[in-house]
């Protein structure tokens, strides 16, 4: 048992020796720790960026404790004098134990960047050893010139971080722009991001979303590496592109962005705005017809956003699609309704959806048949497709007649109703008129909003009812002088059934046509005459030898593709 005791002594004694060599000890007495001496002699280091892995080795006699305490060394590049702020810092070899350390030339180059210091310059640099035993530290340094790589450090990526931006001056929060790519999937140096800005503040843009990073200020399209803060005049949604290669950067101001195509009831001559959310997010509830569209900013047609082939989602700027050797394509929509949609221009990848806002309890069951009645006579018998029953053509509907929905061709059916009014809308003088209603399995009257002549179609599997009319411009324009784009555009009323009227001033060797863009061009069979038959996709009129007013009759075909005309001199 003493033997034991003896030998638990002596170990406990080796310990406490040993723990003297640890750095989270207090010390115990008077000591010093010497400074340590730098071998390298004054020198110019040239930075070769053909070589990044390139070492430049350091070496040191060590620092002595008069205790023999534990030393440990750091190697530091800064400034002169300025070792405390350090541009690079690294711990010698073997963990910070032996007395030698290196940095390598990319090390030294992205620092140095950093920084601040141009490309291919030669900065006056100082190399330190800071030594350090448990609270005693000392250091030794030298002066060095390091010449940078002859070309500049261009980020692979980009954050946006200042009081002006969404996130806020918190770099930690810093928004992440987009890295375009070329054809090969290589990147340009070109980025960019849509967000909101505010102003009166200002922004700055990083290479990392945490400290050291570059940093990008500057000011009049301009892109400065440590530059002041870029600001805006005008508070609102921006899409910001920088290019690093260039050296500059492009805010365009965002008004709207929009739906243009078959799907709104302006067509492609007018734009549905989403609104701004947040973070790159645009949108709005929208009632949508079946067809083509894109979306669009500004009103511009350089600046359209259309689906990439192959994706279900994904969308990319046109003009901007060719560079990146993607292949793109108008969106289609073949469920017309009531849709919420949705443009998220955030992230590497931007995209769309379409969420259908169609909320009913669709009928029991899909009928054999389908009739509208009014004054218990059948006005339309509907084709049936599957779940589906459709008018295939235009209906001429009155506002002060009531109709029913029936089964039965008497009446005597199953009944349904709307939970709307067909027609119903506030744009009804559109190029083409539509909306989604939902269908009851109830009895109920239907009456239209307005006299028109409408395209149903309903749905019996979503308890969706899709109603769709056209207004007909006649369109008056000048081939030479000013041609196609200056025309006047004349709204004509609607004379049921299937006839449209206007009376305008028409002058003599102008082209006409009787168009609802751009579904419906009706020109003359004979374009000289002043009343005739005319074809959709026919040639202009040019009937009009005298200046002067004219009564404009037409009547319609009931799916717009013939119909006949009058001009009548007043």
């Amino acid at each position: 048992m003493k033997k034991i005791k003896i030998l638990l002594s002596a170990f406990l004694v080796l310990a406490f020796i040993f723990s003297c060599e640890e750095d989270n000890l207090d010390p115990i007495g008077e000591w010093d720790l010497s400074e340590p001496s730098l071998l390298t002699t004054n020198e110019t280091l040239v930075l070769n960026e053909n070589q990044p892995d390139e070492n430049f080795e350091f070496t040191w006699d060590p620092a002595i404790s008069t205790e023999r305490y534990q030393v440990r060394y750091t190697l530091i590049l800064s400034t002169p004098g300025n070792y405390e702020d350090p541009l690079l810092s690294k711990a010698s070899e073997n963990g910070g134990r032996d007395t030698n350390g290196s940095f390598t030339a990319s090390e030294m180059d992205l620092a140095l960047s950093y920084a601040g210091f141009e490309a291919g310059k030669e900065v006056d640099l100082e190399i330190t050893v800071l030594a350090k035993s448990i609270d005693k530290q000392t250091t030794d340094s030298v002066e060095v010139s390091v010449k940078r790589f002859e070309t500049e450090y261009l980020p692979e990526q980009l954050f946006l971080s200042g009081e002006a931006t969404e996130a806020g001056s918190d770099l930690s929060q810093a928004l992440s722009l987009r890295s375009l790519k070329d054809a090969d999937n290589n990147p340009t140096n070109v980025f960019e991001i849509y967000t909101h800005l505010e102003a009166g503040a200002g922004f700055k843009i990083y290479s990392e979303s945490s400290l050291p990073a570059h940093i990008y200020g500057g000011s009049e399209g301009n892109l400065v590496k440590n530059g002041d803060p870029i600001m805006v005049a005008e508070t609102g949604e921006y899409r910001l592109t920088v290019d690093l290669a260039e050296g500059t950067y492009n805010l365009l101001k965002i008004d709207h962005l929009s739906v243009v195509g078959d799907v709104i009831a302006a067509g492609w001559g007018g734009d549905e705005p989403l609104e701004y959310q947040a973070n790159g997010v645009w949108e709005a509830q929208l009632s949508l017809n079946s067809g083509g569209f894109l979306f669009r900013l500004n009103g511009d047609w350089g600046y359209l956003f259309k689906r990439i082939v192959g994706t279900q989602n994904e969308i990319y700027m046109e003009s901007q699609a060719g560079d990146a050797g993607i292949e793109i394509e108008d969106i289609s929509l073949d469920a017309p309704g009531d849709y919420t949609v949705t443009v998220d221009l955030s992230g590497d990848t931007y995209t769309y959806s379409l969420e259908s806002n169609q909320v009913s309890n669709p009928p029991s069951e899909t009928p054999d048949a389908l009739y509208l009645l009014a004054d218990g006579e059948v006005v339309f018998e509907f084709n049936k497709e599957e779940d589906k029953f459709m008018s295939g053509t235009y209906i001429p509907l009155q506002a002060e007649v009531i109709y029913e929905l029936n089964s039965a061709i008497d009446g005597t059916g199953t009944a349904y109703s709307l939970d709307g009014i067909i027609g119903e809308t506030s744009n009804p003088d559109g190029d083409s008129a539509f909306g989604s209603l939902g269908l009851l399995e109830s009895p109920g009257d239907i009456s239209p909003a307005r006299d028109q002549a409408y395209s149903l179609e309903f749905n019996f599997a979503t308890g969706a009812v899709n109603w769709k009319y056209y207004n007909i411009k006649l369109f008056h324009w000048d081939e030479e002088g000013g041609g196609w784009d200056s025309r006047d555009e004349f709204l004509m009323t609607y004379v049921h059934p299937h006839k449209f009227t206007t009376t305008q001033a028409l002058e003599a060797g102008y082209n006409l046509k009787f168009n609802s863009p751009w579904d419906i061009q009706l020109g003359a069979d004979d374009p000289e005459a002043l009343s005739g038959t005319m074809t959709n996709g026919g040639p202009n009129f040019t009937n009009i030898t005298t200046s002067g007013t004219y009564e404009v009759n037409i009547e319609v075909s009931n799916d717009y593709e013939t119909g006949t005309y009058e001009f009548i001199l007043q």
